[in-house]
């Protein structure tokens, strides 16, 4: 081979990768094109998604725990079960904040928040002004929209939609208006059950049985209607390290699959956004990673 000969091989090779160089070369600028776009593009785009946020249980004390028998006999073995995942404080409010808005905005308490005092993104607002719709659902709120601190066991510590501004008051539900008919659900939602059946004042067994009783039904519609359950805990017992029983059930998951990947609040809103096609994210959430390998 003549030494033109060879430049002019050296130079097809810089200009045209082939077989696996090229494959790979492709991805990268696929990558660096898209960015974020690419890492939502393995997600499912479903119709609804319902997120229940159960209270103060570590991993070990609910999943394959013989009082969890909804939880671990439909919920996980038909669902995906995140096997490290992690509050990422305590108490129990700051959770919920994260959760919601990708960051604790402050909170380091229970306190009861001033009502509109906040004006940070958060989940809600992103899907307000993407014109997606939002709702959330809580047990023994005394009427929609009301911002009263506490009543009976309801506990406004755990709702933080009622902080922020940019969420309307009225877009906070009782547990009795969750719709019988499950297409008039939001695009996402929150359900949040009272201080009893959230486990927090009473048993795992009892809120095992809260899940089937109030969301079994609505489940086993979203296996066959392009829709998500979402079941995750605010915190653990506070000697678990803040690893907390995290479950993804529906149509487009595996069943009876798993992640041993970590993941915390900040990953599950970064998932719900994505999910629900937004191209904003609240928060540290703009930083956090999708959860993957469960989606089929």
């Amino acid at each position: 081979m003549s030494a033109v000969q060879a430049s002019r091989r050296g130079r097809r090779s810089l200009i045209a990768p082939t077989g696996a160089v090229a494959l790979a070369v492709a991805s990268i600028g696929l990558w660096a094109i898209t960015g974020s776009t690419a890492r939502a593009a393995a997600l499912p785009a479903p119709d609804h998604v319902v997120v229940v946020v159960m209270e103060n249980h570590a991993y070990t004390q609910v999943i394959g725990s013989s009082s969890a028998p909804y939880i671990n006999n439909t919920l996980k073995a038909g669902g995906a079960n995140l096997t490290r995942s992690f509050g990422l404080t305590h108490p129990s409010e700051p959770n919920y904040y994260m959760l919601f808005s990708g960051s604790g905005q402050g909170r380091t308490d229970d306190s009861c928040v001033g009502v509109g005092s906040l004006s940070a993104p958060d989940l809600a607002s992103e899907l307000i002004a993407a014109g997606k719709t939002w709702a959330s659902y809580n047990e023994t709120l005394p009427s929609q929209g009301s911002t009263v601190c506490s009543s009976g066991d309801y506990a406004q510590q755990h709702n933080p939609w009622f902080g922020f501004a940019n969420v309307p008051t009225s877009t906070a539900k009782t547990m009795t208006q969750f719709p019988a008919d499950f297409t008039n659900l939001p695009k996402v939602s929150f359900v949040v059950p009272n201080l009893c059946n959230d486990m927090h004042d009473c048993s795992v067994a009892t809120g095992d049985a809260w899940l089937r009783n109030e969301l079994g039904a609505y489940a086993a519609w979203a296996k066959t209607h392009n829709s998500l359950l979402v079941v995750t805990f605010d915190e653990d017992d506070e000697l678990s390290g803040n690893r907390i029983p995290t479950i993804f059930y529906g149509e487009h998951v595996i069943p009876g699959s798993s992640s041993g990947a970590t993941y915390n609040h900040y990953d599950v809103l970064r998932t719900l956004e994505d999910l629900a096609g937004l191209t904003t994210h609240a928060g540290h959430a703009a930083s956090a990673s999708d959860i993957t390998g469960i989606w089929n």
